[in-house]
């Protein structure tokens, strides 16, 4: 499988920015998800995903990792 090359010769900043979006993209599909699972019509249908720990955690990483890579652009 071929790397492109923006990826292989990326700062580590700009890879950390890239997982910080991607980990924030997971953090917005969790917390629809979330919203859609509190506003069920069906009350009994209970999903076994925790959705909202899901958001959280993965928003918390993601503005870290966002926040080392501004640093990290910020410093050249």
């Amino acid at each position: 499988m071929h790397t492109p090359d923006f990826i292989t010769f990326a700062s580590d900043a700009t890879l950390y920015g890239l997982w910080g979006g991607a980990l924030l993209a997971i953090s917005a599909f969790a917390t629809w998800r979330d919203r859609r699972r509190r506003t069920r019509k069906d009350i009994d249908r209970v999903g076994i995903m925790p959705w909202r720990d899901i958001a959280a955690l993965t928003a918390f990483a993601g503005f870290a990792l966002l926040g080392f890579a501004c640093v990290g652009w910020l410093r050249g």
